[in-house]
């Protein structure tokens, strides 16, 4: 099949319209299907789901058509967002990839590294754009400070939600913590020199509540804290550097930002605070627009596939300093041993 150059139209015409599809439109889908809705240079012309009635009822809402299978889309769009459990994207991004279609795949890339290189490599020769979606790249808030990230010493995020029955599929790193690693990799700049992490399940059979310890070649250490078993809602990270420091509050869209300064005529230095002006702004439309405007006029995204399999790498690190931690203490391993086998005998 031939590939679309969405830069090229007969001299003389207007630009048609961005042809788009969401497959899957569970929980975070249906957003992805709102977000494209309100962009004007975009037309939906397909829904999935393999929960038929899902994407039929925003279907008839859009007057557009809807779908169980992503084959019936191939060749049909443009542009597409794969909001599907982790296991899946790797299958339906690569379909759409090699059909000519631009992609933004929900976080994380893919199950292993070896589909997440895949992906790079398939976008690469069929001239596609790969979107990863790290969501948080596109706050508000972090689009306020970034310039003013320089040379980071130390990074503390926590990233905690109460329990909601959502990606489980998948441990708490690869579920929420990966949003963070993306984030302070960006602000590293660095190689990964030594990880420390420990976690544990709680309410799943996957790590539910984790921390890791990562520090850098460059000399930051990052201490980042995931949960999906809090009693309230977290998203905040600190970034200590030499002459500042900045605190990050995710879901407020709030900077506080405090710098160290030398008062006229003082030797004594002093600390003074300001609140960083946040533009207005939604992080997954910021995204999605993003991702439209890479798709039109053919850039690269702000979130490539290499960013997201950097993410993957680190976050795998951190699972396997995990598991190698939980074999340290025999108790811990009799008493998962002992869930699993209840788990098993109650499915």
């Amino acid at each position: 099949m031939p590939h679309r150059n969405l830069k090229s139209y007969p001299s003389g015409s207007p630009k048609r319209k961005l042809r788009v599809g969401v497959v899957g439109v569970g929980y975070l889908g249906k957003f992805h299907v709102e977000k494209y809705a309100g962009i004007p240079e975009v037309k939906i012309v397909g829904l999935v789901d393999k929960v038929p009635s899902k994407a039929k009822e925003w279907a008839d809402k859009l007057g557009t058509d809807s779908f169980a299978d992503h084959h019936k889309l191939l060749g049909e769009v443009d542009a597409v967002s794969v909001v599907v459990p982790t296991d899946l994207h790797y299958p339906i991004a690569k379909d759409f990839l090699q059909s000519g279609s631009d992609v933004l795949l929900e976080k994380p890339i893919s199950s292993t590294l070896w589909e997440a290189e895949d992906l790079i490599a398939a976008a690469q020769k069929n001239g596609r754009i790969l979107q990863v979606g790290h969501l948080e790249r596109f706050n508000p808030a972090i689009l306020a400070v970034r310039d003013r990230i320089q040379a980071p010493l130390f990074i503390e995020s926590h990233r905690l939600t109460p329990f909601r029955g959502r990606g489980t599929e998948v441990d708490v790193v690869l579920d929420l913590m990966i949003h963070d690693l993306d984030i302070i990799l960006s602000f590293g700049r660095s190689e990964v020199e030594h990880i420390h992490a420990v976690g544990v399940p709680v309410l799943t059979d996957k790590v539910d509540i984790a921390n890791a310890r990562v520090q850098f070649q460059g000399g930051c250490v990052a201490n980042i804290t995931a949960s999906r078993i809090s009693i309230e809602d977290q998203r905040r990270i600190r970034v200590f550097q030499p002459d500042s420091y900045l605190a990050v509050d995710y879901a407020a869209k709030k900077v506080a930002a405090y710098h160290r300064v030398f008062p006229p005529g003082s030797k004594k230095p002093q600390v003074i605070s300001e609140q960083v002006k946040v533009e207005p702004g939604d992080a997954l439309e910021n995204e999605i627009r993003s991702f439209v405007q890479c798709s039109m006029n053919r850039t690269a995204p702000a979130v490539t596939g290499e960013d997201g399999k950097k993410a993957l790498a680190l976050a795998m690190q951190i699972n396997e300093q995990i598991q190698a931690n939980i074999k340290k203490i025999p108790w811990l391993t009799s008493f998962y041993e002992m869930r699993e086998d209840l788990l098993d005998a109650s499915s």
